[in-house]
């Protein structure tokens, strides 16, 4: 987002499984977890603004749960820690208004500007000069997610090592107000086609 003028998110594409749309990495003391939203029934062929969240499972608390104990003594996490409780404590009816919150949450948090615009209907094809990163991302290629940049180390909670490519939570509730100027010192990855 720091890097370009405007960022479309599309709002008219079907529902991919196994994708970052209902799941995201943060650094527990032990491993990097997944916490994944569950979505209800079959998603083959919906569209994405039509996927519902399976409120079967107490998802929210394990969220809740795996982010008091991954990030509880994280030094920014008692300034930002109520905004997702906030996000945590809600009914959810569907993935992406969940999803929407959180990014914009993320957004104010870390200070991005960028406007952002939700797709008005589906382009199979995109204009000249739009970077199209609908399907460049995803979970099976996790490892090699270094796809849009290079991110620059910060102290994490949990040994020396940087553990990268995890939640931008991490980033919030471990280097708070510096969380900008992190991801503007990371490196951008020249992708075909931008």
């Amino acid at each position: 987002m720091l890097t370009h003028d405007e960022v479309l998110i599309e709002t008219h594409e079907q529902y991919q499984k196994q994708s970052y749309r209902n799941r995201c990495y943060v650094l527990t003391a032990n491993k990097v977890d997944c916490l994944t939203v569950p979505v209800a029934g079959s998603t083959n062929h919906q569209p994405i603004r039509e996927v519902r969240i399976d409120n079967s499972v107490a998802w929210q608390n394990r969220h809740w749960r795996c982010l008091l104990s991954a990030y509880r003594k994280a030094p920014f996490f008692e300034y930002y820690g109520p905004e997702f409780d906030a996000v945590y404590r809600r009914n959810w009816t569907f993935l992406f208004d969940l999803s929407w919150e959180m990014l914009t949450i993320c957004r104010r948090l870390v200070g991005i500007s960028t406007p952002v615009r939700l797709t008005e209907w589906y382009q199979k094809e995109v204009p000249i000069g739009v970077f199209d990163a609908r399907s460049k991302m995803n979970t099976r290629n996790w490892a090699e997610s270094h796809l849009f940049y290079r991110p620059e180390p910060y102290m994490q909670n949990f040994g020396p090592q940087f553990v990268p490519n995890v939640s931008i939570i991490d980033l919030l509730f471990c280097a708070g107000p510096e969380a900008l100027d992190i991801l503007r010192k990371s490196k951008k990855v020249p992708v075909e086609g931008q």
